[in-house]
């Protein structure tokens, strides 16, 4: 896959996502804007806990990967990754982190 169709595929990945995010937890949080009960409403069965449980795994992870990455090779704008991994969500956050990266970093990355 080439670095075009790379980024297409992930803005696009990112933008279906935030796009159902929009369709799905927008109105109901209108309606009861309880975020903490929103928040609490993705583990209400052992199926909804795992995949949410999953999320946050992922979010740390892409957490510690951004901050590690910001020490050893200078990438600039993570945090703001950070934040959108836990508004909207991961999806967000690493989609975007990947772009900065790539700009950063440069086509081959650090190693090329």
């Amino acid at each position: 896959m080439g670095k075009t169709a790379f980024k297409a595929a992930i803005v696009a990945a990112a933008a279906v996502f935030l796009a159902v995010f929009a369709l799905v937890v927008v109105p109901p949080l209108l309606a009861d804007p309880d975020v903490f009960g929103a928040f609490a409403a993705g583990f209400v069965n052992p199926y909804a806990s795992g995949y949410s449980t999953d999320v946050l795994a992922c979010w740390a992870i892409l957490s510690a990967w951004i901050l590690y990455e910001r020490r050893t090779h200078g990438v600039r704008h993570g945090l703001w990754c950070i934040a959108l991994g836990l508004v909207p969500g991961v999806a967000a956050g690493f989609a975007l982190y990947l772009i900065i990266r790539m700009r950063q970093l440069g086509e081959n990355g650090v190693d090329g």
